[in-house]
């Protein structure tokens, strides 16, 4: 399934990605897979800023798939990072989980509830979900049994022989330069003081642990209450014997480094420990990763310590939610991919991370803006059928409907999304309701079964009652609003006349549009097939006038639902009584 068009001058972002990937592989490891990574923190609700970190590797990946050549995409599960704070919003979550703060994600209990065994099991599950369902291949490293296991020893055991290497690299960047001495005191930070450095990032970017025996990139995890507020206060390289404390709750023992699996490299030392470890060669990173002094541009010096080379790694820009500030996964209520899959296909989330570069921003519409974004999106969907459209945008749509593997299953019969959501919104979950109506669209071609517009239409109709406030529903009248058709000046009293007289003869949703929009213009003398262009700009502001009343004698509102759709919606019998015939 090769991306049409790869020539210098129609190339995309991800061609231009994918040359430089494989050319890279072959200087640093010919004849091997070419290997892209992610990292993804189950700390909280995976959100949809997260899922950018996914999908640039992911779509860098799939295009070097295509071209024939073997990759491995590595998403890294960091659940062995430690459990920061309690979010906010979380269902089954309350204050009584901070006493777990400190602990590893995979030590901490799963919301109330959960059928999951613990916290980052919990989160991560809903992700694997939500990337089976866009089509993302990849291979999951749970940092948790890499660590646990002793995968990561002799690298851990480099880290500290080479402590003073990475101390000095680091001291580089750190803004605030302590006194000699006053460094050898140094304390890890208690709860107070992690939270207090979030906002910084301070706390997530750890530096490592500086007490008075000297600086050591390496965090022992309590061996009494799991916390990683510890203080290493010896270690012997000769026998990698290691003493520690326990600033949480006083404990401290002695264990031997070479056989002691519960604890991990700071966080500015396990990146780039990892990309020599599984050979990296294409990883981006967040703006809050890419600034001076930050875990990647030290990631890029601290990684020859292993013997490895920083990735090629792009920097990407935030995605935004329609109405949202940035987006945080440590706090809850974030929309995530998951919640973004029950509102859209598959397909049109992946085009909108495929059709913007990575450092370009964007927001994802969980609004009315969803339905001009439908639109945007089948108009291109019928410019690639027919040829018409650019080269670019035929990539990025190649990119969205399928991957090296083949095409994503796709809804058999593509109706307009504002379409199914009106339908959705009057009808009111009664199926033969709305399977009537979709009939009625196109009486030359009819639907048979509702299945046929699924799963487009389940996305319109989880939409409309999830995203869409109550007083924004469509109620339609049960009665006609004989007040307003009694006070109606005789144009309006015509214009339904002319509108009821055509219903009939234009009972399909492009014929309703055609009447709705003509009778207007007939009323002013022009002939109902009048373009915009031969008619005067009075006549817009007709149309507007007769939409709204038609609206209030309808849903008794100044507007609604498209109502050529309305209008079927609501059937021609009931049109008919409440217009007042």
């Amino acid at each position: 399934m090769p991306i049409v068009g790869q020539s210098a001058e129609t190339t995309d972002w991800v061609s231009r990605f994918a040359d430089e990937v494989i050319e890279e592989s072959e200087r640093r490891a010919p004849g091997k897979p070419v290997v892209v990574a992610s990292g993804l923190s189950p700390s909280g609700p995976i959100h949809l800023g997260n899922l950018r970190e996914v999908m640039t590797p992911h779509l860098v990946a799939d295009e070097i798939r295509r071209r024939g050549h073997q990759v491995r995409h590595l998403i890294s599960w960091d659940d062995y990072d430690r459990y920061r704070k309690v979010p906010a919003g979380v269902p089954g979550v309350d204050e009584t989980w901070a006493e777990h703060i400190g602990k590893p994600l995979t030590s901490v209990p799963a919301p109330a509830g959960s059928a999951h065994p613990n916290w980052a099991e919990h989160f991560k599950a809903a992700m694997v979900d939500a990337l089976a369902e866009l089509g993302v291949e990849f291979d999951g490293i749970s940092q948790t049994a890499q660590y646990t296991s002793g995968v990561y020893r002799e690298q851990i055991l480099h880290a500290m022989a080479h402590r003073g290497d990475i101390d000095a690299i680091l001291d580089q960047y750190r803004t605030k330069k302590a006194p000699a001495a006053a460094k050898k005191q140094q304390k890890p930070l208690d709860e107070a003081e992690v939270e207090a450095a979030e906002g910084s990032g301070a706390a997530a970017e750890d530096d490592g642990s500086s007490g008075s025996a000297g600086y050591f990139p390496y965090k022992p995890y309590c061996g009494n209450c799991e916390k990683d507020l510890t203080t290493v206060t010896s270690y012997d390289d000769a026998t990698t014997e290691l003493s520690y404390t326990c600033n949480a709750c006083g404990f401290s023992e002695t264990v031997r480094l070479n056989e002691f699996n519960r604890g991990k490299l700071v966080w500015k030392v396990d990146w780039p420990m990892r990309w020599a470890y599984e050979g990296v060669i294409f990883e981006p990173s967040g703006v809050d990763h890419s600034s001076p002094g930050s875990s990647f541009q030290v990631g890029g010096q601290i990684v020859g310590i292993f013997g490895g080379k920083q990735p090629i790694g792009p920097m990407y820009a935030f995605v935004g939610i329609s109405g949202m500030a940035k987006m945080s996964s440590s706090r809850g209520g974030v929309p995530t991919p998951g919640d973004a899959l029950k509102i859209m296909e598959p397909q049109l989330l992946r085009w909108l991370y495929a059709r913007r570069r990575p450092n370009q921003s964007f927001k994802i519409a969980f609004d009315q803006e969803i339905q001009r974004l439908y639109d945007e999106w089948d108009k291109l969907d019928a410019k690639v059928s027919d040829g018409s459209a650019l080269p670019g945008d035929v990539a990025a749509h190649s990119r969205a409907v399928g991957t090296a593997a083949g095409e994503l299953p796709r809804t058999a019969r593509v109706l307009p999304y504002r379409t199914l959501a009106s339908v959705a919104d009057i009808t009111a979950g009664h199926e033969d309701q709305a399977l009537r109506i979709l009939s009625e669209l196109d009486p030359d071609n009819p639907i048979s079964a509702l299945d046929e517009a699924r799963p487009r239409y389940d996305k319109a109709e989880a939409w409309i009652n999830t995203q869409v406030p109550a007083d924004q529903r469509t109620i339609v009248r049960d009665e006609p609003d004989a007040e307003l058709l009694k006070s109606l000046d005789e144009a309006s009293q015509q214009s339904l006349r002319l509108l009821l007289d055509g219903l009939a003869s234009h009972w399909s949703l492009d014929g309703l549009t055609h009447l709705v929009y003509g009778v207007p213009k007939v009323q002013a003398g022009f002939s109902a097939d009048a373009t915009p262009k031969e008619l005067p700009a009075e006549i817009k502001t007709a149309q507007r006038t007769f939409f709204a009343l038609l609206y209030q004698l309808l849903v008794s509102r100044d507007t609604g639902p498209r109502l050529p759709t309305l209008l079927l919606a609501v059937g021609q019998e009931r049109v008919r009584a409440l217009l007042g015939e």
